[in-house]
Formats: structure tokens, sequence, C-alpha cells
């Protein structure tokens, strides 16, 4: 680009430094700074050509732009095009929220910039959802604003509520329903209220749906995922903890479950579903992508993993038991007699305990795990297959400290250890794995969801409950499977696909939901044993004040 001419040629200046370039508004002459590139150049230009040092009042002059210059320079606000406000102005504080759309926005996946993949300072766009980071004068929310037109931004992390590219931040109370939506907070009232008889509520679309009941989404292989955070959500104690609780400072693992039982037990939802996007991201990162949203895992696996890395994430230790709200809810002792077999046993007594070289030790545990009976091999009389049942508490019978089983050259029993926890989790072992096949074992287990007695296996302790009481058990969550026959195109033609539901107990209304992804729908409280039970959650009723104070002898 050819260099623009000066006002006066260097010849006609004799030895004198040229001026700052003027322009004239009338018979008023104004001084204007030149750019610091065209000062630059022309200073090179005026040294070039061996001019004299300019006077003393220009050199003033000089200095003064070369400042003004280098400030203009280093303002981002020079060389925006919009005036940043600090305020809105008067008569216009609702300006631009009309824009906001409500139906769009879904604050449950992770909070990153879509175009850097930040999670820092990041801003959601409350006109079309998406995530940008920062809202400077060069963020892409900022440039986001300018190219769309979409002006009305939240902070995730402050809940504070901007407008773009003028900056300023909009205080109403209209927007107390976006902030809720992205972290409900709850009070102790209304965790009481939970339980308790409630009012039908409705998403933006006019679809009727009960907090706590909620569909979760099925990214693409993430039910086993969905079932467990059902079942826990509804476990009282780890309910109200998490909901209550303030975890800013634990890990984001805490952070994100927290956030994500709230949101299953919002009153106010904008839609009647949530997504374990944000947690699935997480766990996927913490486990070396052991679960993933991509690839289906089993329930019982994750739920151990889960509940011992959350235990840990809460500051609890891995050598000192009941340290957090995860154990004092599930952790139990239970008492462990071994013997080995040896060939002194008669043929028809090795399940028989002998009383010498009895090994006795005691452990803790977070899942009980109940073995089914084997399968038949043959048919019924009409060429059926034979699908066996089995009580719960004739499977039960492993843990009454009587009966033995054999673990390789061991017989081993066992005993629960008085008191028992609060609340206990079953696992119903369905699925065996060898070198050469992957077997289901598809018992049927018989219950009542009510009023499972647990006395029969535990041992009691003298010295904390002399005379023990009847412990008994309601089933609150129930975590069923279903194999599903799909075909495919390879030589096998079908293969067998697994479904996972999950059957939850509403207190208020003594019914019983059953949920399966996006599906929520009513059961029947005497059809649930008809399933394949994987998993159950049973919570110990509390006795009334009169019972309790006889056992503990203050009647």
């Amino acid at each position: 680009m050819s260099k623009r001419q000066a006002e006066t040629p260097l010849e006609e200046l004799d030895g004198r430094s040229p001026l700052l370039k003027k322009h004239r508004t009338g018979n008023d002459t104004t001084t204007r700074a030149l750019p610091f590139h065209e000062y630059t150049i022309g200073h090179r230009e005026s040294q070039a050509s061996s001019i004299s040092t300019p006077s003393s009042a220009n050199s003033e002059i000089l200095a003064k732009a070369h400042e003004k210059v280098k400030y203009d320079e280093d303002d981002e606000s020079a060389i925006s095009t919009t005036r940043r406000q600090m305020a809105p102005e008067e008569g216009y504080d609702d300006l631009y929220l009309d824009t906001i759309n409500r139906s769009v926005l879904d604050f449950d996946f992770e909070k990153l910039c879509s175009v850097t993949l930040s999670n820092i300072n990041v801003y959601a766009c409350l006109t079309c959802g998406k995530y940008f980071q920062g809202r400077g004068p060069k963020s892409f929310a900022y440039f986001h604003a300018l190219e769309e037109d979409h002006h009305p931004y939240i902070n995730m992390e402050t809940k504070r509520v901007y407008i773009l590219p003028e900056g300023y931040e909009v205080k109403s109370k209209s927007l107390d329903d976006i902030k809720y939506v992205v972290d409900p907070k709850y009070t102790k009232m209304e965790m009481q209220t939970l339980d308790m008889k409630r009012e039908p509520v409705w998403d933006l679309m006019g679809r009727k749906y009960t907090p706590g009941f909620v569909g979760m989404n099925n990214i693409k292989a993430n039910d086993y995922f969905n079932v467990v955070c059902h079942a826990l959500a509804h476990v009282t104690p780890l309910r109200n903890f998490f909901m209550l609780e303030d975890l800013s400072a634990k890990p984001q693992l805490a952070q994100r479950f927290s956030i994500l039982i709230r949101k299953i037990w919002n009153p106010r939802a904008f839609k009647s579903h949530v997504s374990p996007h944000e947690l699935l991201q997480e766990i996927a990162l913490r486990s070396s992508k052991r679960y993933t949203l991509t690839a289906q895992s089993d329930p019982v696996d994750f739920l151990s993993w889960f509940l011992n890395h959350l235990h840990l994430a809460l500051g609890g230790l891995k050598t000192k038991p009941w340290t957090s709200i995860v154990q004092r809810v599930f952790q139990g002792q239970l008492k462990v007699e071994s013997q080995a077999i040896t060939a002194r046993a008669a043929p028809g007594d090795r399940l028989r305990f002998e009383d010498a070289d009895v090994q006795t030790q005691l452990s803790h545990y977070l899942i009980l795990t109940l073995d089914l009976p084997a399968t038949p091999l043959f048919q019924d009389d009409q060429d059926k297959n034979i699908i066996p049942q089995v009580p719960l508490t004739t499977i039960l019978n492993k843990y009454d400290g009587v009966s033995a089983q054999e673990r390789l050259n061991t017989r081993v029993r066992y005993r629960l250890i008085h008191p028992l926890p609060p609340y206990l989790l079953f696992h119903v072992k369905r699925f065996s794995v060898n070198k050469f096949v992957h077997e289901r074992n598809p018992t049927i287990v018989t219950f009542n969801p009510r009023s499972l007695n647990m006395t029969p296996y535990v041992e009691p302790n003298p010295a904390i409950h002399p005379s023990m009481e009847p412990i008994l058990y309601d089933l609150i969550a129930n975590i069923t499977h279903e194999a599903v026959r799909t075909r495919d195109d390879s030589v096998e033609g079908e293969q067998e696909r697994k479904v996972w539901r999950v059957q939850l107990l509403d207190r208020a209304l003594d019914e019983w939901i059953e949920v399966q992804d996006l599906f929520v729908e009513n059961a029947r409280a005497e059809t649930l044993f008809t399933k394949e039970s994987y998993v159950q959650v049973w919570e110990r009723r509390r006795l009334p004040n009169r019972a309790r104070d006889k056992g503990s002898g203050r009647a």
C-alpha cells in the first residue's frame, strides 16, 4: 500500500520537526493524534533525513500523543464496537428479557464452551441454550451476541444474568425460575414434605409429572446407571444429605451427584425428565472409561464402585468404618466361619462343621449377595421350559449361621451381626461367567414387599440389645432384569439384550411406580416379584416409641 503524502514537504521545514496533522472545523483548528504506526514511520523518516532535534514544545506534544495512542491500544473498550455499561438505561430494566426461550434451555449437560470445550467461566445463552466461555469484548459469548442477536446470558457458577454486548447485569424477579432450574435449593421444611401428599405439577409442555419419579434420558446404553441413581435417590438419609449439605468444597463426583438428585426432586422443572450426562462424564473420567454412556455395564458392579468412591469423595476413610453418610446408611458387620475340608469327613457329612479347626473373622459389607439354586436341566410334560420359583427367605438362609457352603476346599457359613444397618442392599446373583459361556439364571424370587423379618439371620449382642425385638424391613426399590431377543445379521441369528428397570415406592400415595429410561408408569405391589429381581433396597421399619422403650429396658 502506498504511503500517504505529508501536508508539508520535508525540504520546506528548514530543519524543523514535522508537526501533528490537523483538521479544520470552521475557524477552529484541532490537533489529531497520529496512529501509533504512522507516528513510528514518520519518526523513522525524520531520523533517516537527518532532521534536527525538535523544539521543546513539539516534544511535549509528541510525548502526549504517544501516551494517548498507547493507552488506546491497551483499553479494550476503545476497540469494541459497543459501549460497555455497568447498569441498564433508566426505564429499560427488562430489555431483551422477552427473547428468553425457556423451552430450549437444558442445563443437565456438562458445562463446556461449545467452541473451546473449556469448563472455566462458562455462560449459557438464554435464547438458544448454547454454552460459551467468558463475556468480555473478545469472548465467544460477545461475538455470539453480535452475530446472532442473542443478548441474555447466565453465568453457570454464580447464577448471575448479563446482557451482552452491553455487559450489564440484570436483576429481575422474573429470572428466579431459571436460576432455580440451574441449581435447585431446598430448605429443611421442604425436605420434610417430600414424602407427604403432594400437589400435581406440570412442566412447560403441559405434561404432568411427580417429583422424584421422573424419567431419565438413556443417551445410548446408560440404563444400568439410571436405575442405580433412581434407587439411591429414594434412600431418605442419603437423599436428604445430598439435597441440603453444601458440597462446594468436595470433589466433582459428590457435587454432580448432589445436583442430579436435586433435579430429580425438582417441583419446578422445565421438563419432566432429567439427563445424567454431567455425572456420567465425571464417572467415566474417574473410572478410566470403565463405566461410560456408550457401553452397558452391570448395575451391581457399578453400584459397588460408586458407593466406595462416593464414600471417599465425602471424606470417608478406607480403614475406619462408618466415617461417611454412605457407610452409616448401608454398612454392616458379618461373621464368617471357615473350616478346611479334610479326608476325615464321612461321605455324607461333607457340609457338617466340626468344633475343631474353625476360623472366625468379622468383615464389613455394603451389599449382601444371595445365591439362586441351579436351574433345572429338563423340561416339563408339555415340553416347555420350567421357570422355577424360590422364596426370598429361602435364599436368605445363607446368613443364618447354620447352613454351610463349599468354596473350593473350604466350608463357609455366615451370620449377620446386630445391629443391622438402616438400609439393606440385596444382590440376587443371576449371572455366571466362565471361559466358555455366559449363563443367566431365570429363577423368580418371590417376596412380600412389606415386613421382611431379619431376626433369624442376626446374631444378637447382649451388651447392646438384651431382648431383641423383630427386625422388620420394607422394600423401597427393586431393580429388575429382562432379557430381550434382538435380530442380528451375524451367524448366530439372534442375540440377547439386557433391559434394566427400577420399581420405586411412592410413600406419599403408598403406590409403586416403574421407571425405564423415559417411561414412567404405575405398578402393582402384588406383581412385583413376577420379574427377575436383581438388586433390592430394604428400609428398616421404625418401631413405635413404646416398643423401643420396652426393648431397651426403659419401659
